[in-house]
Order: structure tokens, then C-alpha cells, then sequence
């Protein structure tokens, strides 16, 4: 790599990580941290089970990094953010309607 080029990459690293970093940036980095851990939580209780399963706890950290990452969008006037994330916790909240209204059939 030439060294121009290396200067030009760690300017620009810094001015993405350094300089923008500021309370919004923590609330985006959030999102994305719930956002991985659902997958982990599906990963792991699906290896539990010895099957495929997306267990209830997965549904609330879609909410939570969804909601995180829309709010981050929308301060930051991200439009490609809040298209991505705003439909999501709508899914995501039907989600566990339809979950609660299966355990209620099956409660009855």
C-alpha cells in the first residue's frame, strides 16, 4: 500500500469513527450490538433443541435494535435507516401478537 494511500485510509477511518463519535453514535452502536445478539440467542437455543427455533427473547432484541437504530436514523436523517428499520418493528411486534395469540389457543 503506498503511503498516500494509507494516509488517505486513516483519515478517513478517523473522521468515521473518531470525529462523528458522539451520544447518537453510542445509541446506533446499541442497535447494532442487540441487533447481533438475536442471532446469537437463536443460534444457541437452536443448538439447545437440536432444531431450528426462534425463541421469544429473539423477537424483543429485534425491537430493541430495531427501535435503537431507527431513532439513530432518524436524528441523523439517515433515509436509507429509517426505511430499513421502521417496517421492521412493525413485523417484529406482529410477531409476538401472533405468538401470544397461539399460546392463548393453546392455553384454552
Amino acid at each position: 500500500m503506498s503511503p498516500e494511500l494509507f494516509t488517505h485510509v486513516l483519515t478517513w477511518l478517523d473522521q468515521v469513527f473518531v470525529k462523528s463519535f458522539d451520544g447518537w453514535a453510542v445509541v446506533g452502536y446499541a442497535g447494532q450490538v442487540f441487533f447481533f445478539m438475536r442471532f446469537g440467542v437463536q443460534w444457541y437455543a437452536s443448538e439447545r433443541a437440536g432444531r431450528s427455533l426462534i425463541p421469544l427473547s429473539f423477537w424483543y432484541l429485534s425491537i430493541a435494535g430495531s427501535l435503537l437504530l431507527l431513532a439513530y436514523g432518524i436524528y441523523r436523517r439517515e433515509p436509507v435507516i429509517i426505511l430499513g428499520q421502521g417496517p421492521n418493528v412493525i413485523i417484529y411486534i406482529r410477531n409476538l401478537m401472533l405468538i401470544a395469540k397461539e399460546n392463548k389457543k393453546r392455553e384454552l
